[in-house]
């Protein structure tokens, strides 16, 4: 039987607003005993950029003084950690990509340390939408990134850990990265104590259930979320990844 719709209730459905979309924001979360802490963004709706330098010419280096660039237009950021490995003078050391300008190419053979453990990967935000690629899938048909940052090794490939990485080892930091979801979200992970990689991937792909996901560092790993209390200080960084919202908000 078909079921009727009183007109009352159907004028309700139609004045009452529809849900508003989930702001970026920051949880904690335990995984194998594990603490870390999630901040997630929706492309779609988010504001996603990169910081590397200021209009002068000089490197931002810290969430501070990304905040005090933002507040001259009224914004700020919601969250921020480092996204992506660097020289000692702080510029990238892969593919960098600032609001549709290259500074820096993609670096695709193998190398030292753990950039050149392949397969790395990309940080592509385009306009409306996010991907981890793979390097060498980027470079076969590079996308229109507004904004990229190039680091590794990558964490989970096409729903797999990284081959190189062992369940048993010693290796630990504290770690953080980045993976996109199914439904286009942006996952950005950073972990309260040291983990191995292993562990750290599985975090990707058995919880935040990315197919792709990308490490950024393990030595300098910082996070900015101000709704928890957080504004991790240290060495200046090079590469920042941020979410930004209206001051105030």
């Amino acid at each position: 039987m078909a079921m009727r719709i009183r007109p009352a209730l159907l004028l309700l459905a139609v004045l009452l607003p529809l849900p508003a979309a989930a702001e970026p924001a920051c949880h904690p979360l335990t995984h194998e005993g594990r603490g870390y802490v999630i901040c997630s963004a929706d492309p779609a709706t988010d504001d996603l950029r990169l910081f590397l330098r200021t209009e002068q010419g000089g490197i931002y280096g810290s969430f501070g003084r990304v905040n005090q660039a933002l507040a001259a237009g009224g914004e700020t950021l919601a969250f921020a950690m480092n996204a992506g490995m660097y020289h000692p003078d702080r510029r990238p050391v892969g593919l960098y990509v600032e609001n549709g300008k290259q500074e820096m190419r993609a670096v695709a053979p193998a190398g030292p340390g753990n950039f050149g453990m392949l397969p790395n990967g990309v940080l592509c935000l385009e306009d409306g939408r996010a991907e981890v690629i793979e390097t060498r899938t980027y470079l076969a048909d590079p996308p229109d990134c507004r904004y990229a940052t190039q680091s590794g090794p990558m964490l989970v490939i096409d729903g797999a850990l990284h081959p190189r990485f062992l369940p048993d080892s010693t290796s630990r930091h504290v770690r953080n990265g980045v993976g996109v979801d199914a439904a286009g979200r942006v996952h950005f992970a950073i972990s309260d104590a040291p983990v191995s990689f292993h562990e750290f991937a599985r975090l990707f792909r058995d919880v935040l259930e990315t197919p792709n996901a990308l490490y950024f560092d393990g030595k300098v790993s910082k996070l900015y979320a101000p709704a928890l209390g957080r504004h991790d200080a240290g060495l200046p960084m090079g590469p920042i990844v941020g979410a930004v919202v209206p001051a105030g908000d």
